[in-house]
């Protein structure tokens, strides 16, 4: 039958991926543009221009540490998301493997970002560790008594998202801190917290965990930039060695540009984000409303109150996730099937699965993630293309 979506270059593209990645804050271009096109020293120098280029990675560092609830010293710059997660896992246990009295297991979720469950995964192959996946309800909500019985004395690690990457849940962070601290005194806390800078304060979140990750592109920095909180007293081995820089914590020259506009960025977000949240939220219920009322068989993954404005997902029975991003591509709408760096595999999504779901149910989940950007245009156009799409591939 002929196609019911429009082909490319529709008058309107609908980009519903923020979560993936976010358009770029002119506020960071405007502050990257003089490192990229005049200011050129590096800032491990002596010189005149290596003073200016480290003054300007030490200004931006006393912005982000502020703005995230940190001292400076405790910034360590990564080149994003992932490696400040790698760092955390891998640079901490290093450390503790070093005292008198090494521990012998860790703990995460089994809903973490792969890169803490793959750090986690390698570090207990690597090193013989017990690696211990606390489950999650259906609710997507981490399962605090699991946690109880899995943080004991030999635990060195901990590590809690604080804003789940594919369905947008928040989770008690405090509660979890609270568990840990009881069960694991010794423990270090970590949490992936890049998906939570659009949407919450993440500054009580900093007040109670060891370390946080972040990362510039979620909130309209740049690519290739991110930051590690390091709380101070907690041990962190470098698994990048090189010049010493960041306190020999993560060595290699700094990325000066895009440590200027991921603190740019980082400004403009939280100066706006009650706005931005409020704004996002109705979007997102009108679009999530709409569909579920629009498209038989569709159902919501997670409780929509314990989630982050702009998140939605849901699964659309029937209906394989990778086939309706494509046909919603053509039809000028970016939607995610899950994790961006995990797009185009054939196995479900371990979030979903980790939470109860078949590999069945779980393999038509769609992500639709809003930012500061979507417009009701682009709500509208996606409430006409989503349910084209869905009885196209029904038919």
């Amino acid at each position: 039958m002929p196609s019911m979506i429009p082909p490319n270059g529709a008058d309107h593209r609908a980009y519903l991926d923020h979560a993936s990645t976010t358009p770029m804050r002119p506020e960071a271009t405007e502050a990257m543009l003089p490192y990229l096109t005049g200011h050129y020293g590096n800032p491990s120098g002596s010189h005149h221009e290596s003073r200016v280029a480290r003054m300007a990675v030490e200004d931006a560092r006393d912005q982000i540490a502020i703005l995230l609830g940190a001292g400076p010293g405790e910034v360590v710059f990564t080149a994003g998301g992932t490696e400040a997660d790698n760092l955390a896992v891998a640079g901490t246990w290093e450390a503790m493997a070093a005292t008198p009295d090494p521990p012998g297991a860790l703990v995460c979720t089994a809903m973490e970002h792969h890169a803490v469950l793959n750090s986690c995964r390698a570090v207990a192959r690597r090193t013989g560790a017990e690696l211990r996946e606390v489950r999650t309800g259906k609710d997507g909500i981490i399962d605090l008594d699991q946690l109880a019985e899995m943080c004991t004395g030999e635990v060195g690690l901990v590590s809690v998202m604080t804003v789940n990457n594919e369905i947008g849940t928040v989770q008690p962070i405090d509660q979890v801190a609270s568990v840990v601290r009881l069960g694991s005194p010794r423990a270090r806390l970590h949490t992936d917290a890049v998906q939570a800078v659009p949407w919450l304060d993440v500054g009580p979140v900093t007040a109670v965990v060891d370390l946080v990750a972040v990362s510039a592109h979620k909130f309209g920095g740049p690519m290739g930039t991110g930051v590690l909180i390091v709380r101070h007293g907690t041990g962190l081995s470098p698994v990048i060695h090189g010049g010493g820089q960041e306190r020999d914590r993560r060595s290699g020259t700094h990325h000066v540009a895009g440590i200027v506009g991921m603190a740019a960025a980082l400004s403009a977000t939280v100066s706006g984000q009650k706005e931005t949240t409020a704004r996002t939220t109705v979007r997102r219920n009108r679009l999530g409303d709409g569909l579920l009322a629009t498209v038989a068989g569709t159902a919501e993954t997670g409780l929509r109150e314990n989630k982050v404005g702009g998140h939605l997902h849901l699964r659309f029975a029937g209906v394989e996730s990778e086939a309706l991003v494509i046909l919603l591509d053509e039809a000028g709408v970016a939607v995610s099937a899950g994790a961006a760096c995990s797009s185009g595999a054939t196995d479900a999504s371990h979030v979903l699965t980790s939470m109860g779901l078949d590999h069945q149910d779980a393999a038509t989940g769609i992500r639709f993630s809003l930012g500061s950007t979507t417009t009701d245009a682009d709500i509208d156009h996606a409430l006409a293309a989503v349910p084209a799409a869905v009885a196209q591939l029904r038919d």
